[in-house]
Order: structure tokens, then sequence, then C-alpha cells
């Protein structure tokens, strides 16, 4: 399954071409028709035959290319090729197109066409590297097709075969493994490699990679996306990694939200990625990849690279900035429902025939030309049918008597919380009536408010269990389970033991809320300092805070905390103590006795890959640390530089 399109159900899953290309194409290159409108659902069975044909005879399809990137390179090595129906037509998700076709026995006839419009639109683009084509093994077993004729028609193209791969979509369980291996074979002598979707997804993936020995194998997303923050996926995913290698096989891992993931990828040296964080699916895609991308796939930005970009900027830390990074990874594409929509040609009783139909249906978009022009209601709808004479007077007239024109509409990419503060600040009707998710400006589907506040139930949920009560930041179990996952999977990073000096004199004589004070001053000091996406801070507990660095410039970025403390902490002690350099106390048998104010020590050690075993190793290597820079006197960074690899029992 492709990962861009994981939450837009409406194209998903991609197109199953057929094995064939029958008649000769047309000489010129293909260029995008114009797209015929359909008012809304058809009516019966005779409407939906007549939208099949109407889109096969006029090629109504939309292809678009997803990048798929070579790691290693760091460059664009091909697209999987997608289809999209007609928009404003029920007929626009492929499953909803191929349903339909199946039922009327032109699953072939709309394959073929499929096909055709990816490989002339993949040409007339002029893209560059692999075509990954989607295929099921039901049509690349169909007995009556002469296989010769896909060869004819790329060459006739341009296309080499070595350039086209066909990707096996299982969408039901393959049997007949020994019919399977021939077609394979024979495909393989034409010159195409073969690659298997979903790995570790479906009936029997798994058997198909072991029968079939593809060039590629897609690990499914489920198993991607926050593999970061997941130990039993880094190991699924590294498992395969193993097999892959001794196969010859190249692991392509598909659904890459954040950067994060990215890195694990990559720190697992899988060879290909596709995701939304690379590219969104496009119908003219990108030749090259972007500079955020490049940047994340090269040496500066791997873990111990050499680059460095300088600390990130400072921005206020609220309890949201202080939840774990998974919290902020979560896009609002996790929201998306698929709703046909319609546009203002479609009448008032057609929506409501909708909502009938589907029960669970909240909202339908009115778009035009795949841009939302508004939203419809439920409830509002149903309401005003049930006035009476309503149906008789408006049940012909357009839509819009029903429609919101002021829609809440939002890119999927935007994180849920950002969602839910848009919602909160948006009329209080936008409440009921939920939200659109778009793709670029283009419509993908509708989203619920109650769908949105469950996410962010649990997100909050997942970000307080074993936080700290006063800062939020993740206590004590998170941290070691964070470290174990970077020692896992051989992530080079440093972590840095963060600790007042003179802190309890300072309780003494300020009181323990200013000593609360300072301490949420540190955390939010620690987390403007670090990077979201590469760098985990957490709360050991009263005045020990805990940094494990993936970015590059890890020096630079403890010297910036050092220097915004010392800036901030002023405001925290009188005029007359910041004068004399601290304030005088008792010690335990009474006697008065003068105390430095506040400072901060850091101790920082590199943990290059294999120099540790496990998080109790880190955590007694970095206190070591954190005490040499206790003798340095006011704030004060050490660095441990000595890194000795743990030498385990011999067998």
């Amino acid at each position: 399954m492709n990962h861009a399109l994981a939450h837009v159900p409406e194209i998903e899953p991609p197109f199953r071409p057929a094995n064939t290309l029958g008649t000769s194409p047309r000489s010129a290159p293909f260029i995008h028709r114009p797209t015929v409108r359909f008012s809304g659902l058809p009516a019966n069975r005779d409407s939906l035959l007549e939208q099949l044909h109407e889109i096969l005879d006029q090629r109504l399809l939309t292809p678009l290319f997803q990048p798929i990137v070579d790691m290693r390179k760091g460059v664009i090595m091909g697209y999987e090729g997608l289809i999209r129906g007609p928009s404003d037509s029920p007929l626009h998700s492929p499953i909803s197109l191929f349903k339909a076709a199946s039922s009327y026995d032109l699953t072939v006839k709309v394959e073929h066409l499929c096909r055709r419009v990816v490989l002339e639109q993949f040409l007339h683009l002029g893209l560059s590297g692999k075509l990954f084509l989607n295929v099921s093994p039901e049509c690349l077993l169909q007995r009556d097709v002469k296989h010769g004729e896909t060869l004819g028609y790329i060459r006739e193209l341009g296309i080499s075969p070595d350039r086209v791969i066909i990707e096996l979509t299982e969408n039901q369980p393959t049997y007949d493994y020994d019919l399977l291996r021939e077609a394979v074979s024979h495909y393989r002598s034409m010159g195409f490699e073969i690659a298997i979707d979903d790995l570790g997804e479906g009936f029997s993936s798994l058997r198909l990679w072991s029968e079939l020995r593809p060039e590629y194998v897609k690990v499914d997303m489920h198993f991607i996306q926050g593999i970061n923050q997941d130990p039993v996926k880094q190991q699924f995913v590294r498992s395969i990694q193993e097999i892959a290698k001794n196969a010859g096989t190249s692991v392509i891992a598909e659904g890459i939200e954040t950067i994060a993931e990215l890195l694990v990828i990559k720190d697992l040296e899988i060879a290909c990625a596709q995701g939304y964080y690379i590219a969104r699916p496009h119908g003219q895609p990108a030749a090259a990849l972007s500079a955020e991308v490049v940047k994340s796939l090269g040496p500066g930005n791997s873990p111990g690279g050499d680059g460095a970009s300088g600390p990130a900027p400072e921005r206020s830390a609220g309890a949201g900035e202080c939840a774990p990074r998974r919290l902020r990874a979560v896009t609002a594409a996790k929201l998306l429902r698929y709703a046909p929509p319609v546009t203002t040609d479609t009448p008032n009783c057609k929506v409501f025939e909708m909502f009938n139909r589907a029960p669970d249906l909240q909202s339908i978009a009115v778009v035009s030309d795949d841009l939302p022009l508004g939203i419809i209601n439920r409830y509002a709808a149903i309401e005003r049918f049930a006035h009476p004479y309503w149906r008789d007077l408006h049940g012909r007239k357009s839509c819009i008597y029903l429609m919101d024109s002021e829609p809440v509409v939002v890119e999927m990419g935007i994180t849920v919380q950002e969602l839910s503060r848009i919602m909160v600040e948006a009329d209080r009707r936008q409440m009921a009536n939920g939200f659109i998710l778009t793709d670029q400006g283009k419509y993908q589907g509708v989203g619920t408010s109650h769908d949105l506040m469950a996410e962010i139930t649990k997100l909050q949920i997942d970000a307080a269990k074993y936080a700290n009560p006063l800062t939020q930041l993740p206590g004590n179990v998170p941290i070691s389970e964070h470290i174990d996952q970077l020692l896992e999977i051989q992530a080079k990073f440093s972590a840095c033991y963060c600790d007042l000096d003179h802190f309890k004199p300072y309780n003494d004589v300020y009181g323990y809320h200013k000593g609360d004070d300072v301490i949420q001053l540190l955390g939010r000091i620690l987390t403007a300092s670090c990077d979201p996406d590469l760098d985990f801070v957490g709360h050991i507990g009263g005045d020990d805070f805990m940094i494990l660095f993936r970015s590059d410039d890890v020096e630079a970025r403890c010297q910036s905390i050092l220097e915004r403390f010392a800036q901030a902490i002023v405001e925290f002690s009188s005029s007359e103590d910041q004068q004399r350099g601290g304030y005088f106390t008792e010690d335990r048998q009474g006697n008065k006795t003068f105390c430095p104010l506040i400072s901060l020590s850091l101790g920082l050690v590199v943990a290059d890959p294999g120099a540790y075993a496990s998080h109790h190793q880190v955590s007694v290597a970095v206190a070591g640390a954190k005490k040499q820079a206790k003798k340095i006197a006011g704030n004060s960074l050490f660095v441990e530089r000595r890194s000795q690899r743990v030498r385990l029992p011999e067998a």
C-alpha cells in the first residue's frame, strides 16, 4: 500500500492494472482530459454502468505519482503510479471504481486503461528513474492474456522494460503459487522487475516473498509509522532487513511521516523510502527532493554527523511543547474519513439520500474541481427536510441551500494539536460540522470533531503517563526506554545530565514555590534549545534533567542552554543577593553559611554505536560526567570524550 494514500481511502488501494495493454496506443502523448461532472451518487445500476462506459470511452482517469527515494544516494530512484477516477463522481476512488467494474465484468478494461494512462503520463512528464505499477496477482494470472502486448506497448512509448517494476498488491489469498512463479518468470524474461507491496499485512505476503524472490519488498506502513517510539516495530523491520540482505532484495519503507521515522529507517540501513515526509502524490511530482529531505538524508543530519546548524530558535514552551515527540508527530491525516463530495449542481434530495444511505456520515463537502466550497451538516439537512413541504419546494434545488459556506478547511499534514486550536477558535457551529481535509488544496475527505477530541485525549493520556507533574516532561521510565531504543538501533547519540548547583539552599531561602519556578524555567530552556524532531528532553526528578541529543551540533546547543539560563536566572533572586553573588543560610548544625547563586552544570557523554549495552551503563557514565561538571564553578559543561566499546562475554 502506498503510504501517502494511507489516510486517503478514496485512492486506496492503488489501481490494479491488467497485464495487457491491448490495442495500439494513441500517437499523441497523454494529456489529462477535462473532467466530466457527475451529480451525486447514481440512482441505479444503469446509471453506474453508463458512468463506467463514459470513463472508458473518454479516458476519464487521472494519474498521480509519488517519489521513492534512494536512502544511500539521497536521490529519487523512481515513482509509484496511482490513479483517480473522475472528480465529483462516486467512482473517484479506485476501490469504488474497481468494485463497480467487477460487478459489470469490466475489470480488465478498466485496469487496461489505468495502466495506459499511467505509462503515457509518466513518459509525457519526462520523469526519471523507475515506475512502480500496481498489479494484483489474480490479474497477473489471467490465462487468456497475451503477455507480449505489454512489452510491445511500452516499447512503442519508448520506455525500457527495466524501468518498469510490477508491484504486486495482494487483495485476496493467492493459492496457485506455481502459476504465479511462472507468470513472474515470464515478465522477468522480458526485462521487468518485481516488487511485493504491504509486507507484513494481508494474506500471505511472506509466502509470496519466499516463492517469487522479488527485487523489492515494501514494508507495510503499520510497521513504519511511530517506529521511533516502538522497539517491537524496530525489531520487525530489522529482521526484514536481515532477510532482504540474504535474499538480494531491496527494502522500501513506506508510510514515513516524520524526520524521526526517517532517521530510524536510515539507521536500520533500509535501501529506499516513501511517504508524506518525503513527498506527497501529485499529478506533476517534483523531479528532485526538497532541501529539508536532502538535509535529513545527508551526513550533516545523520547521527553523529559533522554538520552544524546552530541551536534551535527559542520559542515558548508550555505543556504542549513539553510533551513527547510522538504527540507532535500525529497529523490530521489520521482523522480522515472519505466521503464522496457533491457539487453545486447536486440537488438537495440527492444529499438527503446520501445521508440516508450512510448513517455514520456526519458531513458532506461541496466542491468545484476538487476545491472545497462549503460543508453540509447531517442534522441541519435532516431538520430542513423534516419541515412540512420542504422536500416538495426545495428538493430539486441546488444543495447550496443546505451548505455552510465558511467551513474549516485544513491540510492533512497539520498536527492534531494545531487543528484542535483552530476548531476551538472557530464558530461554535463548526464543532458540529467537522472539518474538510485537503492535500495541496485538493479535497481528500472530511473529519469529525468527535474523532479529533478522541485522538487529542488519547495523546494527552499517553503524554501524561510517567510524565513529571511539575514540567510535564517524560520521567524516568520513558527516559530509560528511549535510551534502550537508541542503543537497540545502534544510533549515535549524546546523553546530557542537567543539574542545578546550590538549589537546596535556594529553596530554604526563597521557599519551594520559587524553587518550582526555577525548575519550570529550566525545563522550558532545555526544550527550547533542542530540536523537537531529533532530541529528547526528560525530567528525572527534582532539579535533575536528561537530554538525549541526536542533533549534530550538541556542544553548541549546550552552550546556548548555559547562556540562556545565566540570563534568565537573574530575575529569581533579590538585587542584594545578586550584588554579593549569593545568600546566607544555615547548615544542618545551625551555623550561618554563605552559598553562591544558583548555577547549572551539564555533563555530556557521546554514545557511539556499540559503546554501551543498556540504559544503566549510559546512566552511570553520564552521572560521572555531571559530577565532573559540578567541580567547575558557575555555569559549566563537562564533555566526557572517552568512549569505550562494551565487551560482550564470549559464547
